[in-house]
């Protein structure tokens, strides 16, 4: 037992040591360029699914790995870690970092659900597309992480209201002579089994939450014996528990959800386009505009589907009552009001902060939507000898620069009229954007482009893709729900952005194999890869929700399992239907390879 705990305690060593020793039969015997590129391929990606050291560093073998092995040489592997998905990411983290530190986000966040209305349904609604739409250009992170503390105030209110209705009518109906103490054991019975959870932080709640989970089973027998006063109580206890739950997994869910309509939405989109404009140069159809015109119809069907399933699965879906018209307001009705007016009432009017950032990033959106639209010409035609230099990198830097230089505030004027001046401070500082940007993701994908970059030159690629080529009997549609499937699996127990790293460079050559465009594999596992929905450490963003300690691993279990069948549906239906005429799939592009086809079942 001793040796199994030091094994045990000592894993990750281990692992760090033995793979690469375990491995290292494949160059010593197959010596040739491909074997020792497939070599690096793998340490890396093992390290990547284990985790066993941090990502960024695991990203960094192949910098020493390739020019040891002589695939290349280090000034060209160093050329790959930066790329222009870095510089586009710059100036997205400029925007962001100013967002929130102006709160701009909260101010949106707040109007949206304001503008939805107070029913439990429309508000849980509300509170979905409002962090979704944060997502869009915010981190996933950094979304469910501004509106969770919104949700949360939000949703004890509704509890203590409900709390207050419930002791009402049961001291009205059972003749109750001190309904202020009925209220006051209610609310405080809550609190101590639910809310001291939330003093947990991080994953320690799981402890928490197994242990009231087999509290919950072992209570489960005893449930028919109970008075029906305690059946009642018990009621109102899973009634609240119910409203928790489904409002904190509606935030980790719409947080990725909305991250998938934009590139800069989340990494591993920013990931696909600078892998498929770096391996198909001739090919220029991925931009913003394209993507977004692709992914936000997806976008929109996964989030109101979602909507519905977690209604149904933790409250029960009543479209009577959702559309029923009443002027007065329930108990839950009034509390969430008055939560969400006196939030919105603290920011106070919108500061010229938060205006010089909101047009900054209306600015940025246009810029990016009219660079080169496709059906008419776009500002970068403005620079014809040239137009091809021109990216999604290059506004997003321009407007980045912005927020460096614009002052934070302006002159002020005195009850004597004089004018009071300030000391210069920019919208955001170097510090501030420091601590936004996600160096580890960086590094990340710069060694996933060193990979990329090391399988075409040692010709590990082309091996791929002549082995793949037998899959090209299967029908074209199988084979794409294949390759979502395995990506969908992969990523619930691995970082997105290293399962997108990994698979770019499998199933591009698997597309050129069975003679498709790429994109018809691409674009499905690109956006499978974001569905991370079942386990708290599937992204951070379900570890943000699950650190409230509302929520327990099963429960994220059944929604993030309907939600990840709704999604793959969902992205099937678009890429068959009407993704194809967006990018005319159906032709094989002049930017291939004229590889003879396979793929006999026709598409």
């Amino acid at each position: 037992m001793k040796i199994l705990s030091y094994l045990l305690v000592y894993r990750r060593f281990l692992l760090i040591v033995l793979t690469p020793l375990l491995l290292l039969p494949l160059p010593l015997i197959i010596k040739t360029k491909e074997a020792e590129c497939a070599y690096t391929l793998f340490v890396v990606a093992i390290f990547w699914l284990t985790e066993a050291l941090p990502l960024a560093v695991s990203a960094l073998l192949p910098a020493f790995m390739f020019p040891l092995f002589g695939i290349m040489e280090s000034k060209q592997v160093a050329s790959s870690y930066f790329k222009d998905f870095h510089l586009l990411l710059i100036g997205v983290i400029c925007l962001a970092t100013s967002i929130e530190k102006w709160n701009l986000h909260k101010r949106v966040a707040l109007r949206m659900v304001m503008l939805v209305g107070v029913k439990p349904a429309w508000l849980m609604l509300g509170f979905m597309v409002s962090c979704a739409f944060l997502s869009m250009w915010l981190s996933n992170t950094s979304a469910a992480a501004m509106v969770m503390p919104i949700v949360e105030a939000v949703a004890q209110q509704i509890i203590r209201a409900e709390a207050e209705a419930d002791a009402l009518e049961m001291s009205c109906s059972n003749g109750s002579i001190n309904p202020a103490l009925e209220l006051d054991e209610h609310i405080g019975e809550y609190e101590n089994t639910e809310w001291k959870e939330k003093q947990i932080n991080g994953y320690n709640n799981s402890v928490a939450s197994t242990v009231c989970t087999v509290e919950n089973e072992n209570e489960k027998g005893n449930e028919q014996n109970l008075p029906p006063a305690e059946a009642e109580r018990k009621g109102r206890k899973d009634k609240y528990s119910g409203i928790l739950k489904v409002m904190c997994l509606c935030i980790a869910y719409s947080a990725t959800i909305g991250g998938l309509t934009t590139i800069a939405g989340t990494s591993t989109n920013l990931i696909f386009t600078e892998h498929f404009n770096s391996r198909y140069p001739g090919c220029q159809c991925i931009n913003f505009g394209s993507w977004f015109i692709l992914s936000f119809p997806i976008g929109v069907i996964i989030l109101l589907l979602s909507w519905v399933w977690l209604q149904w699965l933790f409250l029960g879906f009543d479209f009577k009552n959702m559309f029923k018209c009443s002027k007065k307001k329930t108990a839950r009705e009034e509390a969430s009001s008055r939560v969400i007016q006196e939030e919105y009432k603290k920011l106070g009017p919108m500061s010229y902060p938060e205006t010089v950032t909101l047009v900054l990033f209306i600015l940025m959106t246009i810029l990016w939507f009219t660079r080169d639209p496709g059906f008419i010409p776009g500002w970068s035609s403005l620079f014809p000898e040239y137009k091809s230099y021109i990216m999604d990198s290059t506004a997003a830097l321009a407007i980045g620069v912005l927020f460096f230089i614009i002052p934070a505030k302006t002159w002020s004027g005195t009850s004597n009229g004089e004018n009071t001046v300030f000391g210069y401070t920019p919208l955001i500082t170097w510090k501030e954007f420091q601590s936004c940007m996600p160096w580890e993701i960086a590094i990340l994908v710069g060694g996933g482009f060193a990979l990329a970059d090391g399988c075409e030159v040692s010709k590990l690629s082309e091996w791929v893709a002549s082995k793949l080529t037998p899959i090209g009997s299967l029908p074209l549609w199988l084979v794409i729900l294949i390759s979502c499937l395995i990506v969908t699996s992969v990523t619930e127990v691995a970082s997105n952005a290293a399962t997108i790293t990994i698979f770019l460079p499998i199933l591009s050559p698997l597309a050129e194999a069975i003679h498709v465009n790429p994109l018809f594999i691409l674009i499905p596992a690109t956006l499978c890869t974001s569905f991370a929905f079942l386990l708290p450490v599937s992204n951070p963003s379900n570890a943000i929700v699950f650190s409230y300690g509302h929520l327990t691993v099963m429960d994220m279990v059944k929604a993030g399992l309907g939600i990840n069948i709704i999604g793959v549906a969902v992205v099937m239906l678009a890429i068959m239907t009407w993704i194809v005429p967006i990018f005319d799939l159906y032709t094989y592009p002049s930017w291939l390879p004229n590889i003879p086809s396979t793929n006999d079942t026709g598409l």
